[in-house]
């Protein structure tokens, strides 16, 4: 019999993330699985909006499923419905956003692969976010942020 290394776990994670309004719950990170995937539920209620700004990352796919409700992911300008049992990747390279336009809670899983991004991008975003209280975040600071964890702010539309 071989022994892992790793005592596998269910959730070996499970670290609860609040944006705002937003839930981000880590489930999986690349620490726990050699670097190869990182998974998050993402909860966004009704009628809320993204308030950090649109992006793309050229170094990981970001691989959405849906679970309950409706997110709207736009992508490169398109905009994309995602419900419960959808999926949808997002290309390397790909400015894209999302949005809950509906009238019902919406959850869905993020897989990100490799794993190129982790809790600690959303930590700082969640201070940025507690600092504005209420109002929007400092676009210079989520930059910051956004661009030292490997995601590149898209410019904001006119």
């Amino acid at each position: 019999m071989t022994s892992h290394s790793t005592d596998p776990t269910v959730n070996p994670s499970d670290e609860t993330i609040r944006l705002g309004p937003l839930v981000v719950r880590f489930l999986i990170t690349g620490d726990d699985a050699t670097g190869s995937v990182a998974v998050f539920e993402l909860s966004v209620p009704s009628g809320q909006r993204l308030m950090a700004p649109a992006h793309s990352h050229d170094h990981y796919e970001e691989t959405i499923y849906g679970v309950e409700g409706v997110s709207t992911w736009t992508i490169d300008g398109k905009p994309i419905d995602v419900g419960p049992d959808q999926a949808l990747c997002i290309p390397r390279g790909a400015i894209h956003r999302f949005d809950n336009n509906g009238s019902q809670d919406a959850r869905a899983l993020c897989l990100i692969t490799p794993a190129a991004i982790g809790p600690q991008y959303f930590r700082e975003v969640a201070e940025v976010m507690k600092s504005a209280a209420g109002g929007p975040p400092d676009r210079t600071k989520m930059a910051e942020i956004m661009l030292r964890h490997g995601l590149t702010p898209a410019p904001p539309r006119p």
